[in-house]
């Protein structure tokens, strides 16, 4: 098992977001997480990459127990993750957002060779030519492919997407599906949140539904579709 979540309990107050969360994600799986707003889904990702701390349970990567170490040791372990709001560093440049997590391991970087390797990742999303240009002057569409890629520069087993396909242009939609499909093919393992169902359906062989802080149902697509408890979820009794 790649990622193994066991009884996660994360409460802010008296709200509690996370509720005995239990989720397994094998080894080249493309896992749907969906729910509605506040249902605990990006919760859920902060407590995986370690930006939030839970208050009961455990988080395992490849066995080895994570949910005690730091963002950045997460990541050097080996899971990407974007943000439903992207999150880059807008004063500089595309290639120079590129480089930020490589130079974060704190090791020897070969220059070239991470030029290579963004470059090329650039290429892959069709944003090669932007490579000069400030984060802050792409559009929506374009800031979430570049966060995306620089996610990849680590060559992490995981990545975990939170709303990617939200807000942009069809095209890009496609690109990042595609993208998403190639990046699995080659063995990376993704788990995507969204509400674009007809992307998450389409995409994933399993689902995940979490309603406020609990998981309510988990198969295929068209089990998920058929659960009962999913149809009140989101349409009430």
């Amino acid at each position: 098992m790649l990622l193994e979540v066991k009884n996660i309990t994360k409460s802010f107050g008296e709200l509690k977001a996370l509720d005995d969360v239990s989720i397994n994600v094998e080894k080249g799986e493309i896992r749907g997480l969906i729910g509605m707003n506040g249902s605990g889904k990006t919760t859920l990702f902060n407590v995986i990459s370690g930006l939030y701390k839970c208050d009961s349970g455990h988080v395992y990567l490849n066995g080895e127990r994570i949910d005690d170490l730091r963002p950045n040791d997460i990541a050097m372990r080996g899971i990407g993750r974007t943000f439903q709001i992207p999150k880059l560093f807008r004063r500089m440049s595309v290639l120079e957002n590129m480089f930020v997590p490589c130079y974060a391991k704190g090791e020897y970087v070969d220059k070239t060779e991470i030029m290579i390797k963004a470059k090329g990742l650039l290429e892959f999303v069709g944003l090669h030519h932007l490579g000069g240009e400030h984060a802050a002057n792409l559009s929506g569409g374009q800031q979430k492919l570049l966060e995306f890629v620089r996610a990849l520069m680590l060559d992490p087993a995981l990545v975990l997407m939170d709303e990617s396909f939200a807000g942009v242009h069809v095209l890009v939609r496609e690109k990042i599906l595609k993208s998403i499909e190639s990046m699995n093919e080659r063995g990376t393992t993704f788990v995507v949140i969204s509400h674009d169902f007809r992307s998450i359906f389409g995409l994933c062989g399993r689902v995940t539904v979490l309603a406020s802080g609990k998981v309510i149902s988990e198969g295929s697509p068209q089990d998920v579709r058929n659960d009962h408890k999913v149809v009140e979820a989101y349409l009430g009794k």
